[in-house]
């Protein structure tokens, strides 16, 4: 993998890594003041028609066939419908630090999986070692809230969660497989459109509309997650997804519970303290591994050789 050819890649993840983190706290806001996947709703159907249209006009994209359509739908039901929004319902009983922390587990999903579906993109030993060791981190950092187990919607938020990350991680692989000749910025907003249209049962069935609270809080965290958090970010991690491996991309995962734990501790006044801040080290650690793990993916090291490697390039460390 040659950086210097995906710098533009690079960066699209870099925004992903930091705004999706912040989104975990604009998404708590939200969804304690009104009903969640009725703020999901009104998110993506907004923010999905921005995309679609500024990519056909400005963008000067053409419109996609229908099986294009076809795979965008299926990306927006895996990833919006049963991922993000059902993230944002669970965030009404847990904290956005715990659930960002939850859905770090998808570079976990992420490896699981293509050792099941892709030869391609299977992990070195040393892709895994980080992996293990950036999910060890963020072990640490969970363990913080174990003592709010004894509510069962707590519980039941972390199932959920875990659900969604998983659905999210499918979803994820299925547009690494399916786009690769589409564009990634139409595509993102195609999979909010669809995502957000299938909310529509959920909100009926689901949500509480009495619940419904206009506030400022609300309708500032609702246009922050349109622009930014959908917009731009989605939009983002849909060309980084093109354009790097799927691994590699699915790190944004670790970046993510690091700005939303601050954030949280910041604002909300959530916990932050010095177990926490080692596993932060741990978990950056894990990135690095991963990282490095790609890097000497192409040379058959055996795993000695491979320590000796990477103690001599410790000096170059980068996140991406």
């Amino acid at each position: 993998m040659n950086n210097q050819k995906n710098i533009l890649a690079y960066f699209a993840l870099g925004a992903v890594c930091i705004i999706w983190g912040t989104t975990y706290l604009a998404l708590r806001i939200g969804v304690t003041q009104f009903p969640p996947f009725l703020f999901s709703m009104i998110r993506f159907l907004i923010a999905g028609p921005i995309l679609v249209v500024f990519m056909l006009t400005a963008g000067k994209a053409s419109w996609p066939d229908k099986k294009t359509l076809i795979n965008q739908a299926i990306c927006g039901f895996l990833m919006i419908t049963l991922g993000i929004s059902v993230v944002g319902w669970s965030e009404m009983y847990i904290s956005s630090s715990v659930a960002a922390v939850i859905c770090s587990v998808m570079p976990i999903w992420t490896i699981l999986i293509n050792l099941i579906v892709s030869k391609d993109e299977r992990p070195n030993w040393l892709i895994v070692l980080g992996a293990v060791t950036g999910l060890s981190g963020i072990v640490m950092i969970f363990g913080e809230h174990l003592t709010e187990f004894s509510d069962s919607n707590y519980r039941t938020g972390i199932v959920l969660i875990f659900m969604a990350n998983l659905s999210w991680a499918i979803g994820s692989i299925w547009i690494k497989k399916k786009n690769h000749n589409s564009n990634p910025f139409l595509n993102a907003g195609l999979q909010m459109l669809f995502g957000g249209l299938m909310l529509i049962p959920f909100s009926l069935v689901l949500d509480d509309y009495s619940s419904i609270h206009w506030s400022t809080e609300v309708i500032y965290s609702l246009i922050y997650m349109i622009l930014v958090g959908s917009v731009a970010a989605y939009a983002c991690y849909s060309y980084a997804i093109k354009k790097l491996p799927m691994t590699i991309v699915s790190l944004y995962a670790y970046i993510n519970p690091i700005v939303a734990v601050i954030l949280g501790w910041l604002i909300l006044d959530e916990k932050l303290n010095t177990r926490i801040g080692i596993a932060i080290l741990v978990t950056i650690a894990g990135i690095y591994f991963v990282n490095r793990g790609y890097q000497l993916k192409s040379m058959p090291l055996r795993p000695l050789e491979g320590i000796k490697s990477l103690i001599k390039n410790l000096k170059t460390i980068s996140l991406f």
